[in-house]
């Protein structure tokens, strides 16, 4: 019954009260003892005028039937033929005097135009700076004055449970904005992207929403939001994804200046520290990354990282597992010099490498499958599949 809880019965008895005292429009009311009733209202009107819709025009080859009759169609097949395509997506500016924007490398990917519809109701359109299909990132940019930008956020501050709310244009419909929570961090190994490191929100994303703004209750950009888990009818269920404003800004910042990503490599094999292998490798924490093989003539190698060896910092950076090593080297320009904080035998140091090429030996050093770790209680760990980064 609604009388075994108190706020229930206040809350009803108000709106019924409420109801009898304006017969033709109960509307309720906008504070309560004085005070104003919590809003996003404020902090979104400062954060939606800096997310975009974008609309693009290309063409896709397709096969057009053009033989009625099987035996004509067997012999000369189907002529490839140009289809016009549409899609919509979403974008969030992140430099006002410059006209920089960010969204998905498959919102604009093979568009020949791409029109940007601000806030305001102004088109322009928008010519690529450069981007990065293996993270699911690009930049345009469109020549536009008075625009505003979204300040960054600090995604490596994030906990589960921070508000998160979502900004774009579902379904082409327009913007539209949708609030929840942070579900989860560091969501990896997905299949969405090469390189994943997702924000999972149950702020609801839908088709459209690609590219667009997650930002938390200061209006500043936690996230890009890219994906979803959907259900049959590809709506949104609750579960979906963002790129981190760290990860995003690393990469952004190379597309701007040099146009592309040139992705380079440490070159060692590593796997997640968990409990059993911490205990067997006598350390304390259970998280960062255990080097198991270093690749011979490696940025690694020549910098004197060794098996054994656990990556406990990228630039001054903690890192969490294996999938956090890929992140942070991926994101960092070949040729750049990078700063690694290990454990080894209990003992912390800092060693510099410069980041290489891709494309090194494959000759390893130290191969795994002949060395399980082992404690000094004498309980071998299995080696586990590793991550070459």
């Amino acid at each position: 019954m609604i009388f075994n809880n108190p706020f229930r019965f206040v809350l009803g008895s108000l709106v019924f009260a409420l109801a009898l005292s304006s017969p033709v429009q109960a509307n309720l009311p906008m504070s309560m003892n004085g005070k104003a009733l919590p809003s996003l209202a404020n902090m979104l009107e400062k954060s939606t005028p800096a997310v975009v819709n974008i609309a693009t025009e290309g063409h896709r080859q397709v096969n057009q039937r053009v033989f009625s009759d099987p035996v004509f169609e067997h012999f000369f097949g189907n002529v490839p033929t140009q289809k016009k395509s549409k899609g919509t997506g979403s974008g969030v500016i992140i430099n006002a005097n410059k006209g920089y924007i960010v969204t998905n490398y498959h919102v604009i990917a093979k568009a020949q135009t791409i029109m940007v519809t601000l806030n305001d109701g102004r088109k322009s359109v928008a010519k690529v700076l450069g981007a990065d299909s293996k993270a699911d990132l690009a930049v345009i940019q469109i020549n536009e004055k008075g625009l505003i930008a979204l300040p960054l956020g600090n995604s490596d501050k994030l906990r589960v449970g921070d508000f998160a709310v979502a900004i774009g244009n579902p379904y082409g419909l327009g913007q539209s904005v949708t609030s929840g929570i942070v579900s989860a961090l560091g969501r990896s190994d997905l299949g969405i992207e090469d390189y994943e490191d997702f924000i999972q929100t149950d702020a609801s994303i839908n088709p459209g929403n690609s590219g667009g703004a997650l930002v938390n209750l200061n209006g500043a950009l936690i996230g890009i939001n890219t994906a979803i888990l959907g259900g049959d009818g590809g709506g949104n269920v609750g579960i979906g994804f963002a790129i981190p404003v760290n990860m995003m800004s690393n990469i952004v910042n190379q597309l701007i200046r040099y146009g592309r990503i040139e992705r380079g490599q440490l070159g060692v094999v590593v796997h997640s520290m968990d409990p059993k292998l911490a205990k067997a490798l006598g350390a304390k924490d259970h998280r960062g990354a255990v080097v198991a093989e270093v690749i011979y003539g490696s940025p690694a190698d020549l910098s004197g990282v060794k098996a054994g060896d656990i990556i406990t910092h990228i630039n001054n950076i903690k890192v969490k597992g294996a999938n956090d090593v890929r992140n942070k080297v991926g994101a960092i320009r070949v040729g750049t010099r990078v700063n690694i904080q290990i454990l080894r035998q209990g003992n912390s140091s800092t060693i510099t490498a410069v980041i290489g090429k891709e494309q090194i030996s494959q000759r390893r050093v130290t191969p795994a499958q002949n060395r399980p770790y082992r404690n000094s209680s004498n309980h071998s760990v299995p080696t586990p599949s590793w991550d070459q980064h």
